[in-house]
């Protein structure tokens, strides 16, 4: 089946469900309502001509400047029709994204990581909590937002024999550069410099 046969058998089979349809990188990629995913999903895998019985990762995008500022993109592939579908769903931070590891088990961990990194809710899921980062960390450090030194720094400490979580503080102490060119030289003789002949 190709990418094209698949778009317009799903637009038959799952009509009013998918929004967008976009070819691209040899993909066909769908857009769904979060209300809809777990029955497309569901569809994806168990129908004889699709059979998308592999889920290869489901990961985020951050998009601020949008009022559903996130996508929750889902990769599946049929190793029967060899083809992979991209699957998008916009979400918010309120927006709570049905999860759908009641139909694929191994999206556990990667919708745990879409939750610690991007901070998007899934519904239903078994245990969602914190994967990459530390328990005690603020924040979600994919987001656009997230700011660059993070908030605070964690370093373990010998003589309190624990962890120890402590605001950002930039040490780098600033130094006088000349900022010259290294083929035009400086304007004063650097040590050493003084034995070299000039002409």
């Amino acid at each position: 089946m190709s990418l094209n046969e698949l778009s317009t058998y799903l637009g038959e089979r799952l009509s009013g469900r998918i929004g967008d349809t976009v070819f691209a990188y040899g993909e066909l990629t769908i857009s769904l309502e979060p209300h809809d995913l777990i029955e497309v999903v569901s569809f994806l895998r168990d129908d004889p001509k699709c059979q998308f019985i592999s889920i290869i990762d489901v990961c985020g995008a951050d998009y601020p400047s949008r009022a559903k500022r996130f996508d929750v993109v889902y990769h599946l592939l049929s190793p029967k029709q060899n083809i992979r579908i991209r699957i998008k769903v916009q979400a918010d931070e309120e927006t709570v994204v049905p999860s759908i590891t009641g139909v694929f088990p191994g999206a556990d961990w990667f919708e745990r990581e879409t939750y610690d990194l991007y901070g998007v809710l899934f519904s239903g899921h078994p245990d969602l909590r914190r994967i990459l980062t530390d328990y005690g960390f603020e924040g979600h450090p994919l987001r656009k937002d997230f700011p660059l030194t993070g908030f605070v720094e964690v370093r373990y400490d010998d003589e309190a024999k624990r962890v120890i979580y402590e605001p950002v503080e930039l040490k780098q102490e600033f130094r006088n550069f000349d900022f010259l060119s290294p083929w035009e030289g400086t304007d004063y003789v650097l040590p050493g410099d003084e034995k070299a002949k000039t002409n």
